[in-house]
Order: C-alpha cells, then sequence, then structure tokens
C-alpha cells in the first residue's frame, strides 16, 4: 500500500510504500478511495518540518525547556541522540479519509460498507469504529471526504447553541469557515463572514452569508454593529488561524452582553479580562469534532458513551454531517479546487500555498493491488552463518532510539522489522538496513531469523516470546518479561523445551559505572546496603503504562531494573521481600509509583528502592548507593560516580550517560554467536520477573 508522511526533519512530504496495517479489536480495515487534504491543521504540519531547527525550536518554546532539562541529567550526547531521534520520525498525514470496509471490526460496518472515517492519507487504514460513519447512498466519495472538517465546524456551533433568527460571525472563511457557514445558515441563523480573501468571501455570500472582505479595507466592527442591528452579535466562532491577540479583542467587541465566543481555529490568546468583564461573555475552546476525542475507551477501545447522556459524539456529528449533505444543506462542490493520484500527494501539498486553493483531495483508485501485502523487501539480505540474525517486533521509540543502533552495532545481521501500521517498520527498516518490513509476526519467525527481539507493549511480551521459543529462536525482551505469575511459568517451561537463550533488557547491570562498583565490592565477603533511588517523574492514569492489563504498572514496567540490578550487586539470591505505598489521597490518581521497596538476600545484605513519581525534575533522576566496608559508593544519572573512603578510588565521570543498553545487547549478540552462556543466567531472570509480579500485587493489596 501507499501512505502519506512528513519528513520532520528534511521537510519533505513523501508517499512510502508500506505494508498493510494488521487488524485490531474495534477497530476496522478500510480501503480508501479519496482523501481530503486539511488546509489548516496540515499545511502548519508541513510549514514547521520545512522550518530550520532554530524554527522548529521557537514553535515549540515547551519542548525547548524539556530538552534543556534533560540536558542537566542525561548529558548533551544522549539529549541530542534523543532530539534527532525523535525529529528522524515520519509523521504521517491525513484525518479525513473515505473508502470500503475491507475487514470489519465491528457488525455495524460489515464489509463492503461505504464509510467515512478519520484515517490517514493511505491506500489502506486502521481506523476505530466509534470513528466511522456509513455513507448514504446519494453522497459521493468526493463529497462524503469533507465530513470531518465539517464535523470541526459542527462541534464550534454546538458549543454556541446558537437558536433560529440570531446573529452568528464566522471569522475565517477556510474549509472549516466556510462549512460552518452552511451549518449555520441551515439552522436558520444570520451569519456574517470575515475574511482577508475575496474569493472566499464571494463563496460565503453564495452560502447565505453578509460578509466583511478585510482586502477592501472593510471595517469588521462597524459592519457587525450594524449586521446585529445594534445589539452586539450573539456568538462569535473564530476558524481563523492567527498568532494574533486581536481576532479574540475584536470578538468581544463585536458581542452583546452574554454572547459566546467559540474558538475552533489557533490563535493568540492574550485575553484581556475588561472585553470579557463588562459584557459577562463566554470563552470556550472547542476540542476537534467532538465528545470522545483523545479519550482512549472511546476512540481505542470502542466504549461508547451513553446515547441519552451524550447525544453528540464524535461518530455522531460524522453522521449529522453526512445527513446534511444528503439533504442538500451543504454543499461541498464548490468547495472543490484541486484533485491528485496520491502518487502525486508532493505536488497537492505544494498547492496549499496557493491562497485560492481550499479543498485538495487525494484519489486511491489507480494504487496498485500487489502492493497490498503483509510485508514489503527493503534489500536483498541472506542469513548469516556466523552472525545472530535478528528480526524485531516493534519499532516504536526505545526500540528505534536505543535498540536497533545497538543490535546493528554489535554486528548482528538484521532480517525483519514489524510494527502493527507498518510505517514505522519501513522507515527504520530503511535506516538500519533490514531484510523487509512487515506487520505480522509470523514474518520474524521464518528461516531468515534465529534470534527475536520483543519490543512492544508489555501484555504482548509474554506471547510473543512463547511463540519465539517454540519456533527454535532465540530471544531477548524489552522488560518485563511478563505480567503475572503464570505467564512466567509458561515462558519458563517453553525455555527449557527450546534450549533456547532467553534475555530481558536489564540493561543497567551493564553500565560502565555498575561493572565499576562490582569490581569493588566483589572481595568485599560482608554483607553489603543498598538504596536504590529513582526519581520517576509523573505518568498520567489513563497512559497505557500504569493499565495493569496492558503495561502491568511501573513497579513491573520499570522498578523490575532495580530489583535486578540489587540481585546482580549482591551476587546472592533474594530472601524475602516487603512494600509500602503512599497512602491513597484525593489528590493523587495513582498510588502504586510511590513506594518503598525493601529486599534481603540469603549472603544478609538488604536494600531499599525508593521508586517515586512525585518529585521534581532538577532532582537527579536516578541515585545509587552502596554501603560496604567503612566505605560508599554514589552513582548518579550513570554519569558521576564517587567514592567515600575507598582506597584507590575517588570518582569516575561520563561526558554522557551510558545505562549499559549497547554492552548488555553486545554481550548477548556474542552469547549467541560463540554458543556461550547467557549474560544473565535464566535463573535469574525468572527470579527477578517473579519478584517484580509479587511486589507490584502486594501493593495492589
Amino acid at each position: 500500500m501507499f501512505q502519506v508522511v512528513q519528513d520532520i526533519k528534511e521537510g519533505k512530504t513523501i508517499v512510502l510504500e508500506a505494508p498493510k496495517p494488521i487488524p485490531l479489536e474495534n477497530h476496522s480495515l478500510i480501503e480508501s478511495s479519496c482523501s481530503l487534504i486539511s488546509s489548516g491543521t496540515e499545511k502548519t504540519l508541513v510549514d514547521f518540518g520545512k522550518s530550520s531547527i532554530v524554527g522548529k525550536a521557537l514553535g515549540q518554546p515547551e519542548k525547548v525547556k524539556m530538552v534543556i532539562d534533560k540536558v542537566k541529567t542525561d548529558g548533551i550526547s544522549a539529549t541530542l541522540d534523543a532530539v534527532n531521534s525523535k525529529l528522524d520520525e515520519p509523521m504521517q498525514l491525513g484525518y479525513c479519509n473515505v473508502g470500503v470496509i475491507s475487514q470489519s471490526g465491528s457488525s455495524c460496518f460489515p464489509a463492503g460498507t461505504r464509510v467515512v472515517s478519520n484515517g490517514k492519507h493511505a491506500s489502506f487504514v486502521r481506523v476505530p469504529d466509534n470513528l466511522i460513519a456509513a455513507i448514504p447512498d446519494n453522497v459521493s466519495d468526493n463529497e462524503a471526504v469533507f465530513t470531518v472538517l465539517a464535523s470541526i465546524a459542527l462541534q464550534g456551533i454546538r458549543l454556541a447553541s446558537p437558536n433560529i433568527g440570531e446573529s452568528v460571525v464566522v471569522t475565517g472563511l477556510g474549509l472549516v469557515g466556510l462549512l460552518t457557514v452552511q451549518i449555520l445558515r441551515a439552522n436558520g441563523c444570520r451569519v456574517m463572514g470575515i475574511d482577508f480573501d475575496s474569493s472566499k468571501c464571494e463563496l460565503a455570500k453564495k452560502f447565505g452569508a453578509e460578509v466583511v472582505d478585510l482586502s477592501k479595507g472593510d471595517d469588521p466592527i462597524k459592519s457587525a454593529k450594524d449586521f446585529s442591528r445594534n445589539r452586539g452579535v450573539d456568538a462569535v466562532l473564530i476558524t481563523a488561524s492567527s498568532k494574533s491577540n486581536d481576532i479574540v479583542h475584536q470578538a468581544a467587541t463585536m458581542s452583546r452582553k452574554r454572547g459566546k465566543i467559540i474558538l475552533v481555529g489557533v490563535v493568540g490568546l492574550d485575553l484581556n479580562r475588561n472585553d470579557f468583564y463588562e459584557k459577562e461573555l463566554t470563552f470556550q475552546v472547542s476540542c476537534s469534532y467532538g465528545p470522545g476525542r483523545y479519550d482512549e475507551n472511546y476512540e481505542e477501545n470502542g466504549i461508547d458513551y451513553p446515547y441519552a447522556f451524550v447525544r453528540w459524539t464524535e461518530q455522531r456529528n460524522f453522521e449529522a454531517v453526512l445527513d446534511l449533505i444528503s439533504s442538500g444543506d451543504i454543499d461541498v462542490k464548490p468547495l472543490i479546487t484541486h484533485q491528485f493520484n496520491v502518487h502525486d500527494a508532493p505536488e497537492a501539498y505544494e498547492k496549499l500555498n496557493d491562497a485560492s486553493s481550499l479543498g485538495i483531495i487525494l484519489q486511491y483508485q489507480d494504487a496498485e493491488e500487489s502492493n497490498l501485502k503483509d510485508s514489503i523487501e527493503i534489500e536483498k539480505n541472506k542469513k548469516s552463518s556466523n552472525k545472530a540474525n535478528v528480526a524485531f517486533i516493534g519499532a516504536g521509540n526505545y526500540s528505534s532510539r536505543v535498540l536497533i543502533p545497538a543490535f546493528k552495532k554489535s554486528g548482528a545481521n538484521l532480517t525483519t522489522l514489524i510494527s502493527g501500521g507498518g510505517i514505522s517498520a519501513v522507515h527504520n527498516g530503511k535506516k538500519y538496513g533490514f531484510n523487509k518490513a512487515a506487520t505480522t509476526i509470523d514474518e520474524a519467525l521464518d528461516e531468515l531469523t534465529d534470534t527475536v527481539v520483543i519490543a512492544t507493549q508489555h501484555h504482548l511480551h509474554a506471547s510473543q516470546a512463547i511463540n519465539a521459543l517454540k519456533a527454535g529462536k532465540h530471544v531477548f525482551v524489552e522488560k518485563p518479561l511478563a505480567l503475572n505469575l503464570n505467564e512466567v511459568k509458561e515462558i519458563e517451561d517453553a525455555q527449557a523445551q527450546s534450549q533456547s537463550m532467553i534475555m530481558v533488557g536489564y540493561n543497567r547491570r551493564f553500565s560502565p559505572h555498575i561493572q565499576k562498583i562490582k569490581a569493588l565490592i566483589k572481595d568485599k565477603s560482608m554483607p553489603k546496603t543498598f538504596i536504590m533511588t529513582m526519581n520517576a517523574g509523573d505518568i498520567p492514569k489513563d497512559h497505557w503504562t500504569q493499565n495493569v492489563d496492558l503495561g502491568g504498572g511501573r513497579i513491573i514496567g520499570e522498578a523490575c531494573h532495580y530489583i535486578d540490578l540489587m540481585r546482580f550487586l549482591s551476587g546472592s539470591k533474594i530472601k524475602s521481600f516487603n512494600a509500602l505505598k503512599i497512602s491513597d489521597s484525593k489528590f493523587l490518581d495513582v498510588t502504586e509509583d510511590k513506594a518503598i521497596i525493601t529486599l534481603s538476600f540469603e549472603d544478609g545484605s538488604i536494600g531499599s528502592i525508593h521508586y517515586f513519581a512525585n518529585g521534581g525534575k532538577s532532582f537527579p533522576k536516578e541515585r545509587i548507593e552502596v554501603f560496604c566496608d567503612d566505605a560508599v559508593l554514589q552513582l548518579d544519572n550513570f554519569r558521576k560516580l564517587r567514592g567515600y573512603g575507598w582506597k584507590n578510588f575517588n570518582h569516575m565521570n561520563l561526558w554522557s550517560q551510558d545505562k549499559g543498553q549497547l554492552n548488555c545487547v553486545k554481550l548477548f549478540v556474542d552469547a549467541i554467536q560463540n554458543n556461550s552462556n547467557n549474560p544473565i543466567p535464566e535463573e535469574e531472570i525468572f527470579e527477578v520477573a517473579r519478584i517484580s509480579i509479587q511486589i507490584a500485587e502486594l501493593l495492589r493489596s
């Protein structure tokens, strides 16, 4: 299939060949017929991509602060690597798609149903069922493709809740603005449109609006006064895109007392209190195309809002717009200015710089069926007899930024890269020299591969590891190994039967600083005491890692690193454990990630892990302290190690943070290629996995 993406680093619009996405629960697979380029949102994204690195920084000051904070803790090199990796990710474009259901995820939309969705610019799209609506027979594809943009307009109107005969101003007569005009007129409102573009003003006139053409010097305040019969307008819908604060001030000036201002577009928001105070105005920002937007339970998990309590959701707004198009109350045909084949998408995006452009449609009818595959070849690559032949399941940020480069540097032969959507697999597959990119896991278990790296969401780790082991593959699992004790046992059994090697990405024990600590304390026979502090930072309750079923929570998902690290440094089995979390409070959504874990070991050593998500970013993210033989070792952020009371050791500092990822991977690859022992003994891997799960269960009890 073909998909349109934006290269953020280089500022180019690209049409990529990619494998078709795999189906998911509560999602449907749609074969596209056409999609609409958003002249507002997408132009902003494209312009951002074309800007210089300085321009990108100026456009995202909040991100600049995050970068500065990261430099303070992780060092310049690690920060630059993270920034470059982020900029290197291709951005999928589009959110206005029309096509036919190819594979259904809901009985509401059987295969063959013609639908509209918020799918991307791609010949096949995977879309949540709550973001799909069936198209009436008398509505063409080219008409239906305006549904999502019209729903943005409709949601703004719903927030203004205008009555028949009320006077409403629409500021900004782009696609959304012109659609807003038509819906307001269908609602029986008197409408005045404001814009600098005379051609758009003429279109608004044809749709029944009075207009203020700013290019001709028309005075919007005086015009609004006359339009409202000297009473002030009932509502102003701002559909413009501008950095100016004057637009909101202008809207407030022309409004009646207790009027409403609804922001649908993007403008400066340095508000003047007096503008609102004297008239008791209502100002509200409209969220895209309605209730459900950015709600994972609604959009991704398929949980609809009760009809009686949330009458107009995203999906139901789609349906309402399609009804308006079907009845003729919205006429989108005059809004279509250009049509392109998807292969000519870069040329289509150049039209965004043409002020006369409005509706730019991409067509997919000529997309080659032969390209609808589960995998595509990137470069010819044969299985190596003297190297680890590695396939990756998962091409997310950590995988592409850390794990894949580490395996490549370690001399592995990269075979197949798999991602659910396909795009990240293609992009990183080309970047790092994989043989093929794919969307189905079976592609990772072929004869070219002897080693599988699993870097997917945590709930998938166990089943994918078991399948790979049963297929006779060595397995590297990015932590955690599993989410429950039954899964650990099943993996343990599968590994015993296969005799293949299984490794978990407990990288910290392989960092240079930890290796130094181990060397310093290895000859100390007396018990040690450890304090490990993780200033973890807050993650919202609705993030997938906090979901017990998906991520397992942060103790299983991240604190396991420190359980393994303490196990390694002690060199002794864990004898007992305990855990205490912060008390439940109305001020905290999550308490499990603010906990103290204590461990005792068979050699008499003890330690505590302080895993806190409620600290400040100015404090080191990770601190490790070892107390032994009248001496102390203190490590901050895997950059600075200090010794107190140690003969012949004072400090060990690195310019850049090194958490041992590369060394961890290299030792694993070497073990495969040399048929040597696992860098982490399997019994320790399973021990740490079980203890991590039991501690999490204790904190939840």
